[in-house]
């Protein structure tokens, strides 16, 4: 049997409240952590993105790759990898058959300062989350885990 109006309607309310709060409690964490790349390594969020997609794929990326993973266009990553690759943390190489693309990696350099950056954002992230207990915390990776799965079935 359905629910009565008003139960669902108030059912709705919860369900907007939870979004609202699930926005205003990502936006604090990115902006804290927009703050200590900017503060501490002269860098910004995106740039951490990038760097942390070719850190897990030491063989490379093409930028269309880079894009995909991030879901943001090529011309974003395109300033980010001009500036790492000028700065000695990135690489491209030719893709072989494909004039166009280019496959992106980090350099060891490259490899070795987004080390040091992923080892200070997992700092940051245990500091901001120290109030959630382990019960807490699993918790709420598996209901998001959940919610995560119902979303992408309803996309697909």
């Amino acid at each position: 049997m359905d629910k009565p109006t008003s139960e669902k309607d108030a059912l709705s309310k919860t369900r907007l409240r939870l979004w609202l709060k699930l926005l205003k409690a990502s936006s604090r964490i990115e902006d804290e952590l927009r703050r200590k790349l900017r503060e501490e390594f002269s860098s910004t969020l995106p740039r951490f993105d990038v760097m942390s997609s070719l850190y897990r794929y030491p063989d490379g990326l093409k930028m269309s790759e880079i894009s995909e993973l991030l879901r943001v266009s090529n011309g974003n990553i395109t300033g980010i990898v001009d500036r790492l690759a000028q700065e000695g943390l990135a690489e491209r190489t030719a893709v072989p058959g494909d004039r166009r693309a280019s496959l992106v990696k980090l350099t060891d350099n490259g490899r070795t300062t987004f080390a040091e950056h992923a080892a200070a954002h997992e700092s940051w992230i245990d500091s901001l989350l120290a109030d959630l207990t382990e019960d807490d915390t699993l918790g709420m990776i598996k209901r998001l885990d959940t919610l995560t799965e119902k979303l992408e079935g309803k996309r697909g």
